[in-house]
Protein backbone atom coordinates (compact mmCIF):
# COMPACT_ATOMS: atom_id res chain seq x y z
CA UNK A 1 0.00 0.00 0.00
CA UNK A 2 2.88 2.14 1.13
CA UNK A 3 4.90 1.62 -2.20
CA UNK A 4 1.93 2.35 -4.67
CA UNK A 5 0.70 5.50 -2.88
CA UNK A 6 4.51 6.62 -3.46
CA UNK A 7 4.56 5.41 -6.68
CA UNK A 8 1.64 7.73 -7.55
CA UNK A 9 2.81 10.69 -5.70
CA UNK A 10 6.19 10.55 -7.79
CA UNK A 11 4.15 10.21 -11.49
CA UNK A 12 1.69 13.17 -9.76
CA UNK A 13 4.77 15.40 -9.45
CA UNK A 14 6.39 14.75 -12.74
CA UNK A 15 2.87 14.70 -14.57
CA UNK A 16 2.74 18.47 -12.65
CA UNK A 17 6.29 19.30 -13.82
CA UNK A 18 5.46 18.81 -17.33
CA UNK A 19 2.25 20.44 -17.55
CA UNK A 20 4.30 23.84 -15.94
CA UNK A 21 7.17 23.09 -18.54
CA UNK A 22 4.70 22.61 -21.17
CA UNK A 23 2.57 26.00 -20.20
CA UNK A 24 5.62 28.04 -19.33
CA UNK A 25 6.53 27.14 -23.51
CA UNK A 26 3.00 28.92 -24.73
CA UNK A 27 3.69 32.16 -22.90
CA UNK A 28 5.16 34.64 -24.94
CA UNK A 29 9.34 35.43 -24.31
CA UNK A 30 8.31 39.25 -23.69
CA UNK A 31 6.25 38.24 -20.83
CA UNK A 32 8.45 36.39 -19.37
CA UNK A 33 11.24 38.55 -19.14
CA UNK A 34 9.07 41.98 -18.02
CA UNK A 35 10.16 41.48 -14.43
CA UNK A 36 13.57 42.45 -16.05
CA UNK A 37 13.57 45.48 -18.56
CA UNK A 38 16.56 45.16 -21.18
CA UNK A 39 19.28 47.95 -21.43
CA UNK A 40 20.33 50.20 -24.10
CA UNK A 41 22.72 52.44 -23.81
CA UNK A 42 23.85 54.81 -26.83
CA UNK A 43 26.88 57.02 -26.29
CA UNK A 44 28.05 59.76 -28.50
CA UNK A 45 31.58 60.69 -28.64
CA UNK A 46 32.37 64.65 -28.58
CA UNK A 47 28.74 65.16 -29.99
CA UNK A 48 28.24 68.95 -28.65
CA UNK A 49 25.12 70.06 -26.41
CA UNK A 50 23.12 71.32 -29.11
CA UNK A 51 23.91 69.24 -32.23
CA UNK A 52 20.70 67.23 -31.99
CA UNK A 53 16.92 68.51 -33.46
CA UNK A 54 15.71 67.54 -29.51
CA UNK A 55 18.73 70.10 -28.37
CA UNK A 56 17.91 72.75 -31.14
CA UNK A 57 20.15 72.16 -33.76
CA UNK A 58 18.79 73.36 -37.72
CA UNK A 59 21.11 71.81 -39.92
CA UNK A 60 21.30 68.35 -39.05
CA UNK A 61 18.24 65.99 -39.37
CA UNK A 62 18.45 63.70 -36.29
CA UNK A 63 14.81 61.99 -36.38
CA UNK A 64 15.65 58.56 -34.17
CA UNK A 65 17.54 60.32 -31.67
CA UNK A 66 14.52 62.93 -31.82
CA UNK A 67 12.27 60.19 -31.29
CA UNK A 68 13.66 59.34 -27.81
CA UNK A 69 13.02 62.29 -26.89
CA UNK A 70 9.86 62.54 -27.93
CA UNK A 71 8.67 58.98 -26.62
CA UNK A 72 10.69 59.68 -23.16
CA UNK A 73 12.70 62.26 -20.75
CA UNK A 74 14.48 65.00 -22.04
CA UNK A 75 17.08 66.23 -19.52
CA UNK A 76 18.09 69.55 -20.03
CA UNK A 77 20.50 69.58 -17.59
CA UNK A 78 22.13 66.25 -18.14
CA UNK A 79 26.33 66.21 -17.09
CA UNK A 80 28.73 63.61 -16.96
CA UNK A 81 31.18 63.39 -14.32
CA UNK A 82 34.17 64.33 -16.26
CA UNK A 83 34.92 66.19 -19.50
CA UNK A 84 37.33 63.74 -21.60
CA UNK A 85 36.69 61.00 -23.24
CA UNK A 86 37.59 57.79 -21.17
CA UNK A 87 36.94 58.89 -18.00
CA UNK A 88 33.53 59.80 -18.51
CA UNK A 89 33.47 56.49 -19.87
CA UNK A 90 34.95 55.58 -16.29
CA UNK A 91 32.08 57.09 -14.49
CA UNK A 92 29.22 55.86 -16.85
CA UNK A 93 30.47 52.36 -16.17
CA UNK A 94 30.81 52.56 -12.37
CA UNK A 95 28.41 55.00 -10.98
CA UNK A 96 31.64 56.50 -9.35
CA UNK A 97 33.38 59.84 -9.67
CA UNK A 98 36.23 58.33 -12.04
CA UNK A 99 38.47 60.52 -9.72
CA UNK A 100 38.03 58.52 -7.09
CA UNK A 101 40.10 55.56 -8.22
CA UNK A 102 42.67 57.65 -9.89
CA UNK A 103 40.51 57.36 -13.55
CA UNK A 104 41.58 61.17 -14.49
CA UNK A 105 42.78 61.34 -17.53
CA UNK A 106 42.58 59.44 -21.05
CA UNK A 107 46.36 58.37 -20.28
CA UNK A 108 44.73 55.94 -17.85
CA UNK A 109 42.99 54.42 -21.24
CA UNK A 110 46.60 53.58 -21.79
CA UNK A 111 48.47 53.04 -18.98
CA UNK A 112 46.09 50.29 -17.52
CA UNK A 113 42.63 50.92 -17.84
CA UNK A 114 39.48 51.06 -15.92
CA UNK A 115 40.85 50.04 -12.22
CA UNK A 116 40.52 46.50 -12.12
CA UNK A 117 38.88 46.90 -8.34
CA UNK A 118 35.95 48.59 -9.74
CA UNK A 119 32.92 46.56 -10.58
CA UNK A 120 31.32 47.87 -13.89
CA UNK A 121 27.35 48.04 -14.88
CA UNK A 122 27.82 44.37 -17.04
CA UNK A 123 29.48 42.86 -13.76
CA UNK A 124 26.03 43.96 -11.72
CA UNK A 125 23.64 42.99 -14.72
CA UNK A 126 25.24 39.76 -15.63
CA UNK A 127 25.15 38.84 -11.80
CA UNK A 128 21.62 39.30 -12.33
CA UNK A 129 21.54 36.78 -15.46
CA UNK A 130 21.05 39.56 -18.32
CA UNK A 131 23.60 39.02 -21.97
CA UNK A 132 25.66 41.41 -22.24
CA UNK A 133 27.35 42.80 -25.24
CA UNK A 134 29.65 46.18 -26.13
CA UNK A 135 29.81 47.27 -29.37
CA UNK A 136 31.73 50.00 -29.93
CA UNK A 137 34.87 52.53 -28.65
CA UNK A 138 35.67 50.81 -25.46
CA UNK A 139 38.53 53.17 -24.19
CA UNK A 140 38.51 51.73 -20.74
CA UNK A 141 42.17 49.80 -21.15
CA UNK A 142 43.87 47.16 -23.21
CA UNK A 143 46.57 48.46 -24.27
CA UNK A 144 48.45 46.47 -21.38
CA UNK A 145 47.00 43.78 -20.81
CA UNK A 146 43.94 41.85 -22.38
CA UNK A 147 42.63 41.87 -18.38
CA UNK A 148 41.15 45.20 -19.48
CA UNK A 149 38.86 44.02 -21.90
CA UNK A 150 35.17 44.98 -22.23
CA UNK A 151 35.32 40.46 -22.33
CA UNK A 152 37.21 40.51 -18.85
CA UNK A 153 34.92 43.43 -17.42
CA UNK A 154 31.51 41.63 -17.37
CA UNK A 155 30.56 41.68 -21.13
CA UNK A 156 30.32 38.18 -22.98
CA UNK A 157 30.45 39.93 -26.37
CA UNK A 158 32.98 43.13 -27.55
CA UNK A 159 33.34 44.04 -31.02
CA UNK A 160 34.58 47.53 -31.77
CA UNK A 161 38.08 49.22 -30.91
CA UNK A 162 40.16 49.29 -28.15
CA UNK A 163 40.66 53.48 -28.02
CA UNK A 164 40.30 55.51 -30.68
CA UNK A 165 40.01 55.34 -34.24
CA UNK A 166 39.60 56.12 -37.63
CA UNK A 167 36.18 55.43 -39.33
CA UNK A 168 37.37 53.53 -42.00
CA UNK A 169 40.41 50.80 -41.41
CA UNK A 170 39.80 51.00 -38.14
CA UNK A 171 42.94 50.14 -35.63
CA UNK A 172 42.68 47.50 -32.50
CA UNK A 173 39.89 46.47 -33.61
CA UNK A 174 38.82 43.25 -31.90
CA UNK A 175 35.51 40.60 -32.85
CA UNK A 176 35.46 38.61 -30.01
CA UNK A 177 33.52 35.62 -31.69
CA UNK A 178 36.60 35.37 -34.17
CA UNK A 179 39.47 35.80 -31.12
CA UNK A 180 40.45 38.51 -28.54
CA UNK A 181 43.27 38.99 -30.78
CA UNK A 182 43.76 42.81 -32.69
CA UNK A 183 42.82 42.42 -35.80
CA UNK A 184 43.37 44.14 -39.10
CA UNK A 185 40.31 45.61 -41.40
CA UNK A 186 41.21 45.78 -44.93
CA UNK A 187 37.59 45.51 -46.16
CA UNK A 188 37.17 49.28 -48.30
CA UNK A 189 33.93 49.58 -47.48
CA UNK A 190 33.85 48.96 -43.55
CA UNK A 191 32.68 52.17 -41.84
CA UNK A 192 32.43 51.59 -37.99
CA UNK A 193 29.33 53.30 -37.52
CA UNK A 194 27.36 51.19 -39.96
CA UNK A 195 29.06 48.31 -38.85
CA UNK A 196 28.25 48.89 -35.14
CA UNK A 197 24.44 48.44 -36.25
CA UNK A 198 24.84 45.47 -38.35
CA UNK A 199 26.46 43.76 -35.67
CA UNK A 200 24.04 45.08 -32.64
CA UNK A 201 21.00 44.22 -34.75
CA UNK A 202 22.87 41.12 -35.32
CA UNK A 203 23.45 40.11 -31.57
CA UNK A 204 19.86 41.44 -30.65
CA UNK A 205 18.80 38.81 -32.92
CA UNK A 206 20.81 35.78 -31.20
CA UNK A 207 19.94 37.47 -27.58
CA UNK A 208 15.94 37.94 -27.50
CA UNK A 209 15.37 35.36 -25.25
CA UNK A 210 17.34 36.63 -22.37
CA UNK A 211 16.48 39.90 -20.41
CA UNK A 212 20.18 42.00 -22.26
CA UNK A 213 22.12 44.86 -21.75
CA UNK A 214 23.55 46.91 -24.88
CA UNK A 215 26.15 49.19 -24.95
CA UNK A 216 26.61 50.94 -27.82
CA UNK A 217 29.73 54.00 -27.36
CA UNK A 218 29.73 55.22 -31.10
CA UNK A 219 33.16 56.85 -31.86
CA UNK A 220 30.96 59.51 -34.05
CA UNK A 221 31.22 62.69 -33.90
CA UNK A 222 35.25 62.04 -32.67
CA UNK A 223 38.26 63.27 -35.01
CA UNK A 224 39.11 62.74 -37.88
CA UNK A 225 35.83 63.77 -39.32
CA UNK A 226 34.92 60.83 -42.15
CA UNK A 227 31.98 59.66 -43.60
CA UNK A 228 30.42 58.01 -46.97
CA UNK A 229 29.85 60.08 -49.84
CA UNK A 230 26.01 58.36 -49.37
CA UNK A 231 25.52 60.51 -46.40
CA UNK A 232 27.69 63.37 -47.63
CA UNK A 233 25.20 63.70 -50.17
CA UNK A 234 22.39 64.50 -48.16
CA UNK A 235 23.70 68.01 -47.31
CA UNK A 236 24.81 70.09 -50.65
CA UNK A 237 23.71 73.03 -49.01
CA UNK A 238 26.60 73.23 -46.39
CA UNK A 239 29.81 74.61 -47.97
CA UNK A 240 31.65 74.82 -44.97
CA UNK A 241 33.88 71.22 -45.64
CA UNK A 242 34.15 70.37 -42.16
CA UNK A 243 30.70 70.88 -40.79
CA UNK A 244 29.40 68.98 -44.05
CA UNK A 245 31.68 65.60 -42.96
CA UNK A 246 30.33 66.58 -39.34
CA UNK A 247 26.45 66.57 -41.05
CA UNK A 248 27.39 63.20 -42.68
CA UNK A 249 28.83 61.67 -39.46
CA UNK A 250 25.87 62.73 -37.21
CA UNK A 251 23.46 61.74 -40.38
CA UNK A 252 24.79 58.04 -40.23
CA UNK A 253 24.82 57.47 -36.77
CA UNK A 254 21.20 58.68 -36.73
CA UNK A 255 20.09 55.88 -38.90
CA UNK A 256 22.98 53.51 -37.12
CA UNK A 257 20.44 54.39 -34.09
CA UNK A 258 17.27 53.79 -36.15
CA UNK A 259 18.37 50.66 -36.94
CA UNK A 260 19.17 49.64 -33.50
CA UNK A 261 15.74 50.69 -32.58
CA UNK A 262 13.73 48.97 -35.22
CA UNK A 263 15.14 45.87 -34.32
CA UNK A 264 13.91 46.17 -30.88
CA UNK A 265 10.61 47.00 -31.71
CA UNK A 266 10.28 44.64 -34.47
CA UNK A 267 11.29 41.89 -31.40
CA UNK A 268 8.37 43.22 -29.66
CA UNK A 269 10.61 44.85 -26.92
CA UNK A 270 10.61 48.35 -27.12
CA UNK A 271 7.91 48.77 -24.05
CA UNK A 272 10.18 46.95 -21.86
CA UNK A 273 13.92 48.33 -22.92
CA UNK A 274 15.45 51.23 -20.91
CA UNK A 275 17.01 53.30 -23.57
CA UNK A 276 19.70 56.26 -22.76
CA UNK A 277 21.57 58.49 -25.53
CA UNK A 278 23.99 60.84 -24.01
CA UNK A 279 27.11 61.86 -25.02
CA UNK A 280 30.58 61.80 -23.54
CA UNK A 281 31.78 65.28 -22.94
CA UNK A 282 31.41 68.49 -25.20
CA UNK A 283 32.20 68.58 -28.31
CA UNK A 284 35.62 70.15 -29.37
CA UNK A 285 34.08 73.03 -31.68
CA UNK A 286 37.47 74.35 -33.22
CA UNK A 287 38.11 71.17 -34.76
CA UNK A 288 35.34 70.07 -35.41
CA UNK A 289 32.34 72.44 -35.74
CA UNK A 290 30.59 70.53 -32.90
CA UNK A 291 28.35 72.69 -31.13
CA UNK A 292 27.81 73.23 -27.68
CA UNK A 293 24.47 75.42 -27.23
CA UNK A 294 25.65 78.14 -27.10
CA UNK A 295 27.19 77.49 -23.36
CA UNK A 296 31.04 78.38 -22.47
CA UNK A 297 33.60 76.06 -23.26
CA UNK A 298 34.38 72.69 -24.79
CA UNK A 299 35.77 68.99 -24.78
CA UNK A 300 38.28 68.73 -21.53
CA UNK A 301 37.43 72.26 -19.92
CA UNK A 302 35.23 71.94 -16.62
CA UNK A 303 33.09 75.46 -17.94
CA UNK A 304 29.69 74.39 -19.09
CA UNK A 305 30.15 73.38 -22.37
CA UNK A 306 32.79 70.72 -21.00
CA UNK A 307 30.40 68.38 -18.63
CA UNK A 308 27.06 69.21 -19.68
CA UNK A 309 26.09 66.89 -22.95
CA UNK A 310 22.64 65.91 -24.42
CA UNK A 311 20.75 63.46 -22.14
CA UNK A 312 17.92 61.04 -22.95
CA UNK A 313 15.70 58.26 -21.51
CA UNK A 314 13.26 56.69 -23.00
CA UNK A 315 11.49 53.59 -20.73
CA UNK A 316 7.73 53.25 -22.46
CA UNK A 317 6.45 51.48 -20.12
CA UNK A 318 7.37 52.90 -17.25
CA UNK A 319 7.77 56.25 -17.93
CA UNK A 320 5.47 59.11 -19.91
CA UNK A 321 6.91 60.18 -23.60
CA UNK A 322 7.45 63.91 -24.46
CA UNK A 323 8.49 65.03 -20.43
CA UNK A 324 11.44 67.81 -20.12
CA UNK A 325 13.11 67.05 -17.22
CA UNK A 326 15.42 70.49 -15.98
CA UNK A 327 16.77 69.27 -12.78
CA UNK A 328 20.39 68.32 -13.00
CA UNK A 329 21.31 64.51 -13.43
CA UNK A 330 24.57 62.58 -14.30
CA UNK A 331 26.18 59.67 -16.54
CA UNK A 332 26.99 58.23 -12.60
CA UNK A 333 22.48 57.49 -12.44
CA UNK A 334 23.00 55.54 -15.00
CA UNK A 335 24.10 51.90 -13.00
CA UNK A 336 21.94 52.78 -9.92
CA UNK A 337 18.81 53.58 -11.90
CA UNK A 338 19.07 50.26 -14.37
CA UNK A 339 20.56 47.96 -11.58
CA UNK A 340 17.42 49.02 -9.06
CA UNK A 341 15.01 48.47 -12.50
CA UNK A 342 16.32 45.05 -13.06
CA UNK A 343 15.77 44.06 -9.52
CA UNK A 344 18.81 44.10 -8.51
CA UNK A 345 21.01 46.30 -4.84
CA UNK A 346 23.90 47.52 -4.48
CA UNK A 347 26.22 47.03 -1.47
CA UNK A 348 26.33 50.88 0.31
CA UNK A 349 29.99 49.80 0.73
CA UNK A 350 30.55 50.45 -3.23
CA UNK A 351 29.87 54.37 -2.38
CA UNK A 352 28.09 55.13 -5.70
CA UNK A 353 27.83 58.69 -6.37
CA UNK A 354 24.88 58.35 -8.61
CA UNK A 355 21.09 57.71 -7.47
CA UNK A 356 18.22 56.10 -8.65
CA UNK A 357 16.66 58.45 -11.20
CA UNK A 358 13.31 57.06 -11.42
CA UNK A 359 11.40 57.84 -8.30
CA UNK A 360 12.80 61.36 -9.06
CA UNK A 361 11.03 61.03 -12.89
CA UNK A 362 7.71 59.40 -11.65
CA UNK A 363 7.57 62.62 -9.39
CA UNK A 364 7.94 59.97 -6.20
CA UNK A 365 10.68 61.92 -5.70
CA UNK A 366 10.18 65.54 -5.37
CA UNK A 367 13.48 66.81 -4.58
CA UNK A 368 16.41 67.04 -6.96
CA UNK A 369 18.59 63.90 -7.94
CA UNK A 370 21.73 65.91 -7.09
CA UNK A 371 22.52 68.89 -4.64
CA UNK A 372 26.29 69.33 -5.22
CA UNK A 373 27.98 68.50 -8.35
CA UNK A 374 31.88 67.82 -8.70
CA UNK A 375 34.56 68.10 -11.62
CA UNK A 376 38.62 68.08 -11.27
CA UNK A 377 40.58 67.98 -14.31
CA UNK A 378 43.99 68.68 -13.63
CA UNK A 379 44.30 72.17 -13.00
CA UNK A 380 40.65 72.79 -13.74
CA UNK A 381 37.95 72.19 -11.43
CA UNK A 382 34.32 73.00 -10.59
CA UNK A 383 31.77 72.52 -7.48
CA UNK A 384 28.02 73.14 -8.19
CA UNK A 385 25.51 73.31 -5.23
CA UNK A 386 22.10 73.75 -6.23
CA UNK A 387 22.14 76.53 -9.13
CA UNK A 388 25.43 78.27 -7.82
CA UNK A 389 28.53 77.32 -9.60
CA UNK A 390 32.30 77.87 -8.89
CA UNK A 391 34.75 77.05 -11.89
CA UNK A 392 38.50 77.65 -12.63
CA UNK A 393 38.85 76.69 -16.08
CA UNK A 394 41.28 76.52 -18.96
CA UNK A 395 40.78 80.44 -20.54
CA UNK A 396 39.36 81.64 -17.26
CA UNK A 397 40.68 84.10 -14.80
CA UNK A 398 42.67 81.49 -13.00
CA UNK A 399 40.92 82.76 -9.90
CA UNK A 400 37.43 80.48 -8.87
CA UNK A 401 34.36 82.08 -10.08
CA UNK A 402 31.41 82.46 -9.40
CA UNK A 403 28.10 81.86 -11.39
CA UNK A 404 24.17 81.43 -10.70
CA UNK A 405 23.73 78.70 -13.90
CA UNK A 406 19.45 79.60 -13.21
CA UNK A 407 19.74 83.32 -14.41
CA UNK A 408 23.38 82.73 -16.31
CA UNK A 409 23.83 79.81 -18.31
CA UNK A 410 26.35 80.85 -20.33
CA UNK A 411 28.52 81.53 -17.83
CA UNK A 412 28.78 85.04 -18.75
CA UNK A 413 28.72 87.50 -15.24
CA UNK A 414 30.80 86.17 -12.59
CA UNK A 415 29.80 87.11 -9.39
CA UNK A 416 32.73 86.19 -6.97
CA UNK A 417 33.97 89.48 -6.11
CA UNK A 418 30.05 90.75 -5.26
CA UNK A 419 29.32 87.02 -3.15
CA UNK A 420 32.54 86.46 -1.04
CA UNK A 421 30.79 84.13 1.31
CA UNK A 422 28.74 82.08 -1.26
CA UNK A 423 32.38 81.97 -3.07
CA UNK A 424 34.14 80.70 0.30
CA UNK A 425 30.88 78.12 0.71
CA UNK A 426 31.52 76.41 -2.25
CA UNK A 427 35.40 76.47 -2.32
CA UNK A 428 34.49 74.44 1.01
CA UNK A 429 32.02 72.14 -0.23
CA UNK A 430 34.91 71.34 -3.46
CA UNK A 431 38.09 71.00 -0.93
CA UNK A 432 36.10 68.27 1.22
CA UNK A 433 35.14 66.35 -2.18
CA UNK A 434 38.57 66.81 -3.43
CA UNK A 435 40.27 65.38 -0.27
CA UNK A 436 38.02 62.19 -0.95
CA UNK A 437 39.63 61.73 -4.41
CA UNK A 438 42.54 60.02 -5.27
CA UNK A 439 45.66 60.96 -7.07
CA UNK A 440 45.58 60.61 -11.46
CA UNK A 441 47.22 57.13 -12.34
CA UNK A 442 48.94 58.02 -14.83
CA UNK A 443 49.90 61.81 -16.18
CA UNK A 444 47.35 63.50 -18.74
CA UNK A 445 49.40 63.32 -21.74
CA UNK A 446 52.65 61.60 -21.36
CA UNK A 447 53.76 62.84 -24.69
CA UNK A 448 53.44 66.55 -24.06
CA UNK A 449 54.82 65.71 -20.73
CA UNK A 450 58.11 64.55 -22.11
CA UNK A 451 57.97 67.24 -24.82
CA UNK A 452 57.81 69.76 -22.02
CA UNK A 453 60.33 67.98 -20.14
CA UNK A 454 62.83 67.80 -23.05
CA UNK A 455 62.19 71.99 -23.50
CA UNK A 456 63.20 72.60 -19.90
CA UNK A 457 66.10 70.11 -20.05
CA UNK A 458 67.33 72.03 -23.27
CA UNK A 459 66.49 75.15 -21.94
CA UNK A 460 68.46 74.31 -18.73
CA UNK A 461 71.33 73.31 -21.18
CA UNK A 462 71.59 76.88 -22.61
CA UNK A 463 71.57 78.58 -19.70
CA UNK A 464 74.43 76.34 -18.14
CA UNK A 465 76.21 77.15 -21.54
CA UNK A 466 75.91 80.78 -21.43
CA UNK A 467 76.98 81.03 -17.31
CA UNK A 468 79.63 79.06 -18.42
CA UNK A 469 81.09 81.27 -21.20
CA UNK A 470 80.52 84.50 -19.01
CA UNK A 471 82.13 82.95 -16.07
CA UNK A 472 85.13 81.99 -19.12
CA UNK A 473 84.83 85.94 -20.24
CA UNK A 474 84.70 87.37 -16.75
Amino acid sequence: MTTRFMLANTIGARLLTFIVVAAAALIPATELLAAKPNVLIFYADDLGWGETGAYGCKDIPTPHIDSLAQNGVRFTQGYVAATYCSPSRAGLMTGRYPTRFGHEFNATARHSGLSLKETTLANRLKELGYATCAIGKWHLGGDASQDYYPTKRGFDEFYGTINNTPFYHPTQFVDSRKSLDIQKIDDESFYTTDKYAERAVDWLERSKDKPWFLYLPFNAQHAPLQAPQKYLDRFPEIKDEKRKIFAAMMSAMDDAIGQVLAKVRSLGQEDNTMIYFIGDNGGPTLSTTSFNGGLRGYKTMTYEGGPRVPYILQWKGKLAGGKVETRPVFNLDVTPTVVAAAGGTIDPAAKLDGVDLIPYLTGANTGRPHEQMFWRFGTQWAARSGDWKLVVARGGSGSPELYNLADDPNESKDLASADPAKVAQLQKLYDAWNAEQAPPSAVDNPNKQAKKKGAAKKGNAKKKAAGKAKAKQS
